[in-house]
């Protein structure tokens, strides 16, 4: 069996997380037992989720665990396989976490499932047709139950999660508006991901100023928002959104640090009526399917083609992840393990 380099958390961050909170270590991979394969992964999804797991704090998932892989998405290929239900070569996506090498179970446990790469490369079902895609659509139709005409808004419009949005978003008839750090990003999602108008928030020293900067690109105001930041952002969107408006909480990246993110104006809910919920993907596994079958359509057609920032090799990864919650990244942050 061949020897496998992980990525361990190996310390709690105190504040910012750092390139000293993890730890790489050489193992040997263990004899696979009765219906388990071994997987050679090819790509490492990361996600901002991980910060969060690296705290010893309420979340809405257990804490990641100290001295063991850290968890993960992964895409990768059957090398030696024990099951009756997959053969070496085939193509599969898993929580293989941050290894070159992982032994999996061929059920339910780890979320393995064998996929087609024939139309859609590997690496995009770690994105546009993965969970961040997949978090796009359930926020969108499940939470805000978008309809034709209204304006949709999204934050961190230029990652993984929102390039997802605009394709979906635009798929039902909507207006569609972003925003994202830096002109850069902001021309990407205009000319490449289809938004309608993108902000640039990096310009804007507090929420009142991004707000009038949103406000020209949103005249009849915002039906849906998709919060992937918080912080100065939402407080920017709050005051624009129309009566009855829905929020999709996905993600809260000021946060992440630990910092506590106030919000100004909460009584916007009330006279505004809004509908705000936060939600995690693992909660409606029964709308996958649903879910991966449209995205599949939209990027097969070339409408969700979304930019892939991609490291190289394990030992990369902290440093890529650490990048990835400073916007560093440009679209879906992967790291390519072959």
């Amino acid at each position: 069996m061949p020897a496998n380099r992980q990525i361990l958390l190996d310390n709690r961050p105190s504040g910012p997380a750092s390139e000293s909170n993890f730890k790489l270590v050489m193992v040997e991979t263990p004899v696979l037992g009765e219906g388990q394969v071994l997987v050679r992964n090819h790509y490492l999804s990361l996600d901002p989720y991980m910060r969060g797991r690296m705290n010893d704090a309420k979340s809405y998932a257990l804490p990641q665990a100290l001295g063991q892989v850290m968890v993960g998405a992964t895409a990768g290929e059957v090398v030696e396989s024990r099951s009756a239900y997959y053969q070496v070569g085939d193509t599969v996506v898993g929580r293989g976490g941050w290894q070159e090498y992982c032994v999996m179970d061929s059920n339910a446990q780890h979320g393995l499932r064998k996929v087609d790469t024939s139309a859609i490369g590997l690496s995009q079902y770690l994105g546009a047709v993965g969970m961040p895609g997949i978090t796009a659509w359930l926020g969108l139709v499940k939470i805000c139950e978008i309809r034709t005409g209204e304006t949709v808004v999204v934050s961190a419009a230029s990652g993984a999660v929102g390039s997802a949005v605009a394709a979906l978003a635009r798929a039902r008839g909507c207006r569609v508006v972003g925003i994202a750090g830096g002109p850069d990003k902001c021309r990407y999602a205009m000319q490449e991901l289809g938004f309608d108008a993108c902000i640039d928030y990096k310009p804007h020293q507090d929420a009142a100023s991004l707000s009038r900067a949103l406000a020209q690109a949103c005249s009849q105001g915002i039906d849906s928002y998709f919060e992937n930041v918080g912080g100065m952002v939402q407080n920017a969107v709050l005051p624009l959104m129309n009566m009855h408006g829905r929020i999709a909480v996905c993600g809260l990246v000021a946060g992440y640090d630990g910092t506590p993110i106030p919000m100004a104006n909460p009584q916007l809910i009330l006279t505004s009526r809004l509908k705000l919920q936060g939600f995690t993907v693992s909660e409606y596994t029964e709308l996958w399917p649903g879910a991966l079958k449209e995205l599949s359509t939209l990027a097969i057609s070339g409408k969700l083609r979304p930019r892939e920032s991609i490291a190289q090799g394990i030992a990369t990864a902290p440093r890529a992840f650490l990048g990835l919650l400073k916007g560093h990244n440009f679209g879906k942050q992967l790291v390519k393990l072959v």
